[in-house]
């Protein structure tokens, strides 16, 4: 037995609009619409019901991915859909489809991308980032310095380990131009300390 309860509304439709809006907005927000459809082609209970379920997925994908592009901190604009992939070597080219995949996050297996400065190394890193990102991975894309400022904040601070668990959340994280930092011993002993929590 399912009891539904109608709170300030003899409105069925609103009333249902008004339960989804606890934990399925996009569901209530189409309902006008699924009513409409289901009218039109005659929908059975079970296909409105599928209809609204679908919705409501789709919806929670699109914000889960929204979310995780604000998290990732990504720059603006640099898709693969807008890098030349032309500049790469032939055989470079190649891996792409595969890295895209991201088949080696869940080995947990690391890769390089490195080059001469002004070649596309932080476009492409930042391309993959978006792919991965629609593939449901999350990513944090930070330059190295700002990496070793805030863990040296952090250590000094005594609070190293509550950053990196907060780093640790994320499944790929992408440091952008590593060979700039200043390679002291306190900064490269923060990478590692960090690079040992990955």
């Amino acid at each position: 037995m399912i009891a539904c309860s109608r709170k300030s509304t003899d409105d069925p439709i609103e009333a249902l609009a008004q339960q989804c809006k606890l934990r399925l907005p996009t569901m209530a927000e189409v309902i006008p619409e699924a009513l409409t459809l289901a009218g039109q082609q005659e929908w059975s209970l079970e296909s409105f019901l599928l209809y609204l379920l679908e919705q409501e997925m789709t919806g929670r994908q699109q914000r889960r991915i929204e979310r995780l592009l604000r998290e990732a901190h990504l720059p603006a604009g640099k898709t693969l859909a807008h890098f030349d992939q032309n500049r790469l070597p032939l055989r470079l080219r190649r891996q792409i489809p595969g890295l895209i995949q991201g088949e080696f996050i869940n080995q947990a297996d690391n890769i390089l991308i490195f080059g001469q400065p002004g070649t596309g190394k932080t476009h492409l890193a930042a391309g993959l980032a978006y792919e991965w990102i629609h593939r449901d991975y999350s990513v944090w894309f930070t330059p190295t310095f700002k990496l070793v400022d805030s863990l040296l904040r952090a250590k000094r601070d005594y609070d190293l380990e509550r950053e990196l668990k907060r780093l640790d959340r994320f499944q790929v994280v992408i440091l952008d131009d590593i060979g700039y930092v200043q390679q002291s011993r306190e900064e490269m002993e923060v990478l590692f300390t960090f690079s040992r929590t990955l």
